[in-house]
């Protein structure tokens, strides 16, 4: 059976097969490591794990992997294990931020129990992950440090909001490189690195997580306002419901004319301040707006620069099955939005 990452094929069923096993392995390692604690600790800490998800982190990492000489080590497996376990740490304290109630078609854990104990069960994951880095050697370990700084930052800088004086498309792509970009680059230089690629390789693997990863933020930011399908896993116009501007709002507010006045008078308060929209019209309104204007199509444009960033290192990569799986992830960044 191929492995499949959203329905798009990686390959043969030879490569297919064996990124699929390196994956299972994956998933053994991260219940594994959730599971070795209190009982009152392991129902929390694989609640999020337990419910799904795309493992695209860890999927990044196999297949950097691929480009060493040993891409079946054991560290690899421990490696693609560690990002992941980062990125549900993230998905923990995102919630209790966000006050989200749903997560992966489940409950959210600090819906489920409260916010102490989602807040405590992403600790124990950035335990977990921090414990298994630490058998990757020092390197690894300020790596991930580093990689801890950058998600925290861009967090921080998401709370805190645009600063004055600041360009909020400069702000607003800073923080999807630093909450989402900066976890997917650590993904590609482990897996070049535990598989022991040559060193010019792990920095190329490293600057496409970079691309890719603010590639698909970019993506999901078009597919939540272009789509009438919710394929990014939303109902579209959601971003605007919770008062949230990604990149072609913020696009198309910098225009001018009348759609663009009337786009300000729905998303944004008389003292410029963030309004989240309420009822249907409005947001059928702000959607057709926001659909019909040059913001989109900006956009659109950042999108191809970033898939253009990441075709740049493609190219400069061995030719390879992961190449190639590579490279259909990134023309999917651009396919699924249309």
């Amino acid at each position: 059976m191929k492995t499949t990452f959203m329905g798009l094929a990686l390959g043969s069923d030879e490569f297919s097969a064996d990124i699929g096993g390196s994956l299972a392995q994956v998933e053994d390692l991260l219940l594994s490591e959730l599971s070795s604690g209190e009982d009152f600790l392991t129902e929390a800490a694989t609640h999020l794990l337990k419910a799904g998800g795309k493992r695209f982190r860890p999927l990044f990492a196999l297949l950097a992997a691929q480009f060493g000489p040993r891409p079946h080590h054991q560290d690899v497996i421990t490696a693609a294990t560690v990002v992941e376990l980062i990125h549900l740490a993230t998905l923990y304290h995102d919630d209790v931020m966000d006050e989200a109630s749903m997560r992966r078609g489940a409950p959210s854990a600090n819906a489920r129990w409260n916010n102490s104990v989602a807040i405590l069960a992403g600790d124990f994951l950035f335990a977990r992950a921090s414990r298994l880095v630490s058998t990757l050697g020092p390197e690894s370990v300020r790596i991930i440090a580093d990689t801890f700084a950058e998600l925290v930052t861009g967090q921080m800088r998401e709370t805190i909001g645009q600063q004055p004086g600041t360009d909020p498309v400069d702000h607003y792509l800073r923080v999807v490189w630093e909450k989402t970009g900066s976890l997917i680059a650590a993904a590609g230089r482990f897996g070049g690195m535990t598989s022991q690629a040559a060193a010019e390789d792990i920095e190329r693997l490293s600057r496409l997580g970079d691309a890719v990863g603010t590639a698909f933020q970019v993506s999901d930011d078009i597919i939540d306002i272009a789509s009438d399908s919710g394929d990014s896993g939303k109902t579209p116009g959601t971003d605007l419901r919770e008062g949230v501007h990604t990149l072609p709002v913020l696009y198309a507010l910098r225009e001018t004319g009348a759609d663009a006045d009337r786009l300000r008078e729905l998303l944004l308060t008389g003292g410029g301040e963030r309004r989240p929209l309420v009822t249907d019209a409005e947001v059928s309104e702000a959607l057709k707006l926001l659909n019909a204007s040059a913001g989109m199509d900006q956009a659109r444009a950042t999108l191809q620069g970033f898939v253009d960033k990441a075709d740049a290192e493609l190219t400069q990569l061995p030719d390879s099955p992961a190449k190639d799986a590579f490279t259909s992830l990134v023309r999917y960044t651009v396919e699924r939005t249309g």
